[in-house]
């Protein structure tokens, strides 16, 4: 661990992925300082927390900076224990549980499952299903379940529809495929027969030539799939085809899979519902 460099603890009794989301977005606000981020999963026990305090306040005396906490654990008797660190607090669950509880006239459940969501089965096998069809789905595949489909997401190869469509899959529980525009669909700037009945599930990604490239050349060095010019020319196909057809696109090139995700479903007017 660097000397001078403060540490952030994302510490969670499940999987982390809830406060480590927090923590990252929080801590991207201040990109001006240096903290080391640490994320501690499945802290459910007395023996687990005094370890994880171990850890802290040695953090603390190695960089002499004050660690921060950033925790989701809903037991409050863990809590209590990371309370007595010398780290900065801050628990996601112990600002917004107590204003609740007194909304609702009831004590919160204090259930790690209830809180990261594994306690309702049919949405779960919802998401589940819908990455199975988003891997039987991939590079246009099985065209013929594409009526079963949400969304279909088009676009060159390597401009990021698989980890999209996965995303979308195992995050929001939509059946989401993609097709490749190749380089024989390009020989007219019309929508490729295959797709037309399907228009309005459709979505384009584009993607800046030079990133796409050096996708590319990561694959197929030094071939012409992954030529600058060859870049350029089927991005600049495919994106007159878009609009032609007035089919909706996003530029992936600076955008994580999450903010891509999260644009094109309210670009495609597609509402994230919790049930």
């Amino acid at each position: 661990m660097a000397l001078n460099k403060r540490t952030a603890f994302f510490i969670s009794d499940g999987t982390g992925l809830t406060v480590e989301a927090i923590g990252h977005s929080l801590l991207a606000q201040f990109r001006d300082q240096h903290v080391e981020q640490v994320t501690l999963p499945y802290v459910d026990s007395r023996e687990k927390v005094h370890q994880v305090l171990q850890r802290i306040e040695k953090s603390a005396n190695e960089s002499g900076m004050q660690p921060i906490i950033i925790t989701s654990i809903v037991s409050n008797q863990i809590r209590r224990e990371l309370h007595q660190s010398s780290a900065l607090m801050l628990d996601v669950f112990e600002s917004y549980l107590t204003p609740l509880a007194n909304l609702f006239g009831t004590d919160p459940a204090q259930s790690v499952n209830v809180s990261h969501g594994i306690a309702d089965d049919r949405r779960y096998s919802d998401r589940i299903e819908a990455v199975h069809f988003a891997m039987d789905n991939d590079d246009g595949r099985r065209v013929r379940e594409f009526e079963r489909a949400d969304i279909i997401l088009v676009g060159v190869s390597r401009s990021g529809k698989t980890p999209t469509c996965l995303y979308l899959a195992l995050q929001f529980g939509l059946r989401a495929a993609n097709y490749p525009i190749t380089e024989e669909d390009m020989d007219s700037t019309a929508l490729p027969k295959i797709l037309r009945p399907y228009r309005n599930k459709l979505f384009g990604l584009t993607i800046d030539p030079r990133r796409l490239m050096s996708i590319r050349q990561e694959r197929r060095a030094n071939s012409r799939y992954a030529s600058m010019e060859q870049c350029e020319f089927e991005v600049r196909q495919v994106e007159q085809m878009l609009r032609r057809a007035q089919v909706p696109f996003l530029n992936a090139t600076q955008l994580s899979v999450e903010e891509l995700a999260t644009r094109l479903m309210s670009q495609a007017g597609i509402e994230r519902r919790i049930e």
